[in-house]
């Protein structure tokens, strides 16, 4: 585990593997990077440089509320930068959920660092539309509205960050709730300005000029169906998909690490459409 000072953030970030081409490989919603260990572990030995981090406003790295391009964005150039002081481009870039959407926007904005995606669990359709942004946004602009910051920092999720990085709680507390409510009011905006299918924020015309090598691997939940994923795939032109051996299951979310089992076929998945490419 390691930090390096990105665009004036401190990014908690972990190398897996000590040679072989680079793979940056992104967690879904908020969470930090430590649900992936496992699986980049074993990409690693597969002969790959996994690089794993925690965006800004998520697990160990500093917290900073302010930006205004959208969120998702920031992240996107903040990967680019972190791998760049790295020299780690160009390199594979992939992820599951938002880590998915994050994967195709830093193409969108670095199409030359990008040697090909690796797409997981994408987000698609109005369950997942309905559902993000009250996880991301609107339950903390309600709590900043109600109770202030110490609301917000008495939030299970800022209470997960605050343990990984305890200066998290004090730089929430020093913001202005109305200046927190600002910011994330206006990344609430950004996030739901996009279309809902085939992928979440991502026009279709983006992913038909996706110009490299995709690989699409379906999730099999309603935040993450698998249909929506099957469209993605046959949107990006040569995309290739992986169907795991699952079905598609009537629940909000399938927690990531309930997929455990599944990790040796992803991590095989993953390690052959690279070497491929």
């Amino acid at each position: 585990m390691a930090f390096a000072q990105v665009r004036g953030v401190r990014l908690h970030y972990e190398v897996f593997g000590d040679s072989g081409p680079w793979f940056a490989l992104t967690t879904g919603g908020r969470r930090g990077y430590d649900e992936f260990a496992p699986l980049a572990r074993k990409i690693a030995a597969e002969g790959f440089r996994v690089l794993l981090h925690d965006r800004r406003n998520t697990g160990a790295s500093d917290l900073v509320i302010e930006g205004s391009d959208g969120e998702e964005e920031i992240w996107a150039d903040d990967l680019v930068a972190l791998l760049q002081q790295l020299g780690a481009t160009p390199a594979f870039i992939g992820g599951a959920s938002a880590g998915a959407r994050l994967s195709v926007l830093v193409y969108m904005r670095h199409p030359e660092v990008v040697r090909a995606l690796l797409l997981m669990r994408v987000t698609s359709g109005e369950f997942a539309a309905g559902r993000l942004p009250e996880q991301y946004y609107g339950q903390f602009i309600k709590a900043a509205r109600e109770g202030g910051m110490a609301a917000v920092c008495a939030h299970e999720q800022y209470q997960e960050r605050i343990a990984a990085n305890p200066q998290t709680r004090e730089r929430l507390m020093n913001m202005d709730p109305a200046r927190y409510i600002e910011v994330m009011t206006h990344w609430l905006a950004k996030f739901t300005s996009g279309p809902h299918s085939p992928m979440m924020g991502v026009e279709a015309s983006v992913l038909r000029g996706i110009k490299v090598p995709a690989l699409v691997i379906p999730g099999n939940d309603k935040t993450h169906n698998s249909a929506g994923g099957k469209q993605i795939h046959a949107t990006i032109p040569g995309a290739e998909l992986h169907l795991l051996p699952i079905p598609d299951l009537d629940v909000p979310l399938v927690a990531f690490t309930d997929w455990a089992p599944l990790e040796p076929e992803i991590a095989q998945a993953c390690a052959r459409f690279m070497k491929s490419h």
